[in-house]
């Protein structure tokens, strides 16, 4: 009897000093009162073992995603057909599932985030925004939709061989433009041909806060781990992130999670990128690797759905029917 209370005595005094007791006979933490194998982490640290914990020093408060669409485009830039080779609105409709099923498992692990969505539409039909209307009603998720157009960067983007390429340019840099005007912590740009799995927002998020209370500055997020990403023989930093690996690189498609302070400081960069084609497209994003972090994860959180040949689409080892068929 003596010795329970001394341990629970102990407990309380370790707990109070800040400190987690991991129990491995028993194979829990009295400290933390759960099995090793659940959910150590909370919302002022990351525990992962047996890394110990990291102090949550940069937490999350907002995230704006802002999802970026044109439902009459097939690929942009390509004569080529999508995996399962469906209309584009099925990939767009699915996208737009997926990303609200993740919203919502993040809500459910951080109920104090503020999460907005705002659509960027380029030119879809009143059929097809009215489908994706109807699947943002049925979720109460806040949104808005922003009917785009182009001629707004008339004077800005320089002209282009096809009306496709200047409209790509265009509403990326309508998304940049409301992300600086309304973001206020977290921006998540995110195209409208991308699956997301259930946990990709609440990991990205968990990776974020873990990752930048160690480096102390902040970073850029890739949702995908995408094949060209290993075509090269390229050095590369392997990070330990909420509930996986993740990798460190130098190049991404548009496609990322990032803070306001970063586009605030790299705006020239998210500017120039748009004003023309280049080669290659992210040009200008890829320059901000160069002094930021942008990291990838191993394996993929969100799943580009383009031609099976794509070295820019179908991440490797996943079950690509079973992510697809869920969320029709």
């Amino acid at each position: 009897m003596k010795t329970n209370i001394l341990k629970k005595l102990f407990v309380k005094i370790i707990k109070a000093l800040g400190f987690e007791i991991i129990d491995q006979n028993q194979f829990k933490s009295p400290t933390l009162g759960k099995e090793l194998n659940q959910q150590l982490s909370n919302i002022n640290k990351s525990i992962i073992l047996p890394l110990g914990e990291v102090k949550l020093t940069r937490k999350i408060s907002s995230l704006l995603i802002i999802f970026r669409t044109n439902s009459n485009i097939e690929i942009w830039d390509q004569n080529k057909k999508r995996i399962f080779e469906k209309d584009k609105i099925e990939y767009v409709k699915r996208s737009l599932n997926s990303l609200i099923k993740a919203i919502k498992y993040l809500k459910e692990n951080y109920n104090s985030i503020k999460v907005d969505i705002k659509i960027v539409d380029d030119n879809s039909t009143k059929e097809n925004l009215n489908i994706l209307k109807s699947i943002l009603d049925k979720s109460s998720q806040n949104y808005e939709i922003i009917n785009h157009n182009n001629s707004e960067h008339k004077n800005i983007i320089k002209d282009q061989k096809s009306k496709d390429t200047f409209s790509n340019l265009s509403s990326l840099l309508k998304s940049f433009e409301i992300g600086k005007k309304s973001g206020e912590d977290l921006i998540y740009f995110i195209e409208d041909d991308y699956l997301h799995f259930r946990s990709s927002l609440e990991e990205m998020i968990g990776t974020y806060e873990r990752i930048a209370s160690q480096i102390e500055k902040d970073l850029i997020v890739c949702p995908s781990d995408y094949p060209y990403l290993y075509m090269n023989n390229e050095k590369t930093n392997i990070l330990i992130g909420s509930k996986r690996h993740w990798r460190t690189i130098n190049k991404s498609l548009c496609s990322i999670m990032t803070s306001k302070n970063i586009l605030d400081k790299y705006w020239d960069n998210f500017y120039q990128n748009c004003l023309d084609r280049h080669d290659p497209f992210e040009k200008y994003l890829n320059q901000i690797y160069e002094k930021e972090i942008c990291i990838s994860p191993i394996k993929s959180l969100s799943i580009h759905m383009t031609n099976v040949n794509s070295s820019y689409g179908l991440s490797p080892f996943i079950n690509y029917k079973s992510l697809w068929q869920e969320n029709e």
